[in-house]
């Protein structure tokens, strides 16, 4: 069971790596698709070095978000793997995405820089090019750009929001089963033969 519970984890996290990777590689050796209209007027390709944070937002310097970033998904690992035991198997598949997704974004910050040819380890962007650009009223409804990675992310914790008595490790049920199993050990339940010398009890 613990084998595919690992599956289940890390099979989406390797997936959402290798698309994220492949489909920004794409972007950024592709001229022609740095500016990309895929539903005019709705969505497009929007190639952007984003040195900030998820979806475009800029908060601290870049090797500080390199830093958390780093910082948070190696807790959230560690709590997985903590948590595993009592964990259903979609909870993990979700945990998966985000572990995917987070690590993503990280690769881009631990290589951009030296592909770049700008920075050090910490200083790399993370390559954004899907750009949500439908406008209602002349505003702009979703002025965000983001990438496979942070779709993998928002996904799973949109799920995990709207379905967590499902998804969510339950400490009761396996309370619950703890409780339910008789108390009195196995060898008390069998007889003991009156001919058993002392020695051999």
């Amino acid at each position: 069971m613990t084998r595919n519970k690992l599956l289940a984890l890390f099979t989406p996290a390797v997936i959402v790596i290798v698309l994220d990777q492949w489909s920004k590689w794409v972007i950024r050796t592709t001229p022609e698709l740095h500016r990309f209209d895929i539903i005019e007027g709705w969505l497009m390709f929007y190639y952007t070095k984003n040195d900030g944070m998820a979806l475009g937002i800029d908060i601290f310097d870049t090797y500080v978000v390199s830093l958390i970033s780093i910082t948070a998904t190696i807790g959230i690992i560690a709590y997985i793997l903590f948590t595993m035991k009592q964990s259903p198997v979609s909870y993990l598949v979700l945990m998966g995405l985000v572990i995917g997704g987070a690590l993503g974004n990280i690769i881009d910050r631990l290589t951009m820089a030296y592909v770049g040819g700008y920075g050090g380890l910490l200083d790399g962007h993370v390559v954004d090019f899907i750009f949500f650009n439908l406008e209602l009223f002349d505003r702009t409804v979703f002025p965000y750009i983001f990438n496979v990675a942070d779709i993998a992310i928002s996904v799973s914790i949109v799920s995990l929001l709207i379905f967590n008595k499902k998804f969510f490790p339950n400490d009761d049920e396996e309370s619950a089963t703890e409780e339910e199993s008789p108390a009195a050990p196995v060898a008390d339940a069998v007889p003991q033969s009156p001919e058993t010398p002392d020695s051999e009890k």
